[in-house]
């Protein structure tokens, strides 16, 4: 695992590990609310999915996001974009500690969709324009993947420290899910970090010194989307069935374990620290095995794999065989989205590389946005999370294995062309 790296010089280094802890962070401040979605439903005497309706919103918004800072990034470089992004989504957060009412979070939320939506695109383009060909896969997996370990580590935040902020205050405010808002708007230190060590993608430079990027940046809108329609069509459809891939079968197994199984915050903490190590080394394994075997037909296997974890995962009563299955569950779930970065980077045209395939992704994030209201509403009827978290994989993984199927390959497209 550690040759490709040995391969990389100085410049590719730090741009892919800017690339990574983005995408890392822009995740841990995500998913602390999912973490929190119990505490904020009882400080604000609301129901689970009326909470759940600021996911709604986070989701919903992140298109926005991804043209915004994917127009910026064509036009003025990733790198700057970069910085700009990650800056956003830390205020956001930060500002989310300090809401005195759910629908001031709301707002709140709406932004960070924004800024969150954004982060992805960016990340991608200069990572693989800076990345060399050869490995492709395999760093696909990894920078996916931080999306994993940054849910990994708002799961061990959450494990940690939550117990303690629930006995302090602050101004009248119980610290509680607050203190883990404080602690989301660390990501803003990345700043410093893309500003001294990164630099500007060398295919992008290389267009600006041509004239190509200034020539074609105002006129991105959608002109240039409608010229590659049949792609972009197709790959909002992919994202739509992977953002319900993942989002279904994440977003509320916190909430799961809580409400289903009556487990502590430290338990359910620690069971999110199990399967999201599932997570980043499914997609490490997969997006690895998609240099050898090819993009399709390593999402179509890794799919079709979840179906057998499902009663492991959703169905089960004991702490081991849920933390058993929700290992596996991600495994394969994060194993499919591990070939997504590189997948979408090479099915994208480079005028637009910023902005294509991120503006797809969070559009098929719109598309399925309300998943997790839907769901808890279903179970809050239901009188349970299990069943409705087993149906949704059911019908997703299907689904998307289905979608891929009709897709072409585009395993060691050349993003220079």
């Amino acid at each position: 695992m550690a040759s490709p790296f040995r391969s990389l010089a100085s410049h590719q280094r730090h741009a892919f590990a800017a690339c990574f802890l983005g995408w890392s962070l822009d995740a841990f401040d995500f998913f602390i609310l999912v973490f929190c979605v119990s505490a904020i439903a009882g400080d604000f005497h609301a129901t689970t999915s009326a909470v759940t309706e600021a996911l709604f919103l986070t989701l919903a918004f992140r298109p926005v996001g991804a043209f915004l800072f994917g127009w910026l990034a064509d036009k003025y470089g990733r790198r700057p974009a970069l910085m700009l992004n990650v800056a956003c989504y830390s205020v956001f957060e930060l500002a989310c500690a300090f809401t005195t009412s759910l629908h001031e979070l709301y707002w709140l939320r709406a932004l960070f969709g924004i800024a969150m939506g954004g982060e992805w695109g960016v990340g991608a383009a200069l990572a693989f324009e800076t990345l060399p060909k050869e490995g492709r896969g395999f760093f696909s997996g990894l920078l996916q993947e931080g999306y994993a370990v940054g849910y990994l580590a708002a799961a061990a935040a959450y494990a940690l420290l939550f117990p303690h902020f629930v006995h302090m205050s602050w101004h009248g405010y119980n610290f509680g899910w607050r203190g883990m808002f404080l602690v989301g708007a660390a990501p803003a230190l990345l700043v410093l970090y893309i500003g001294l060590k990164v630099e500007e993608s060398p295919v992008w430079r290389e267009r600006q010194a041509a004239g190509a990027a200034r020539e074609k940046a105002p006129k991105l809108s959608f002109g240039e989307l409608v010229r590659y329609a049949p792609t972009f069509l197709f790959l909002v459809l992919l994202m739509t069935c992977f953002n319900a891939f993942s989002h279904g079968t994440q977003d509320l197994y916190p909430t799961f374990l809580q409400k289903d199984h009556h487990f502590s915050a430290a338990l359910t903490g620690s069971i999110g620290i199990v399967y999201n190590i599932g997570a980043l080394l499914g997609g490490v394994f997969f997006g690895g095995l998609s240099e050898r075997f090819g993009r399709k037909r390593t999402i179509i296997v890794a799919a079709l794999l979840s179906l057998p974890m499902i009663p492991l995962y959703a169905l089960s009563h004991s702490l081991y065989t849920l933390a058993a299955g929700a290992f596996l569950m991600q495994f394969m779930v994060q194993g499919a989205w591990g070939v997504v970065p590189a997948y979408l980077s090479e099915l994208s045209p480079g005028p637009v590389r910023a902005t294509f395939p991120g503006l797809a992704y969070q559009l098929g994030n719109l598309i399925t946005s309300r998943n997790s209201v839907l769901q808890a509403r279903a179970a809050e009827r239901f009188g349970g999370y299990g069943k409705v978290l087993a149906v949704t994989v059911l019908l997703v993984a299907g689904f998307l294995a289905l979608v891929t199927a009709f897709g072409r390959e585009s395993r060691g497209a050349d993003l220079n062309a």
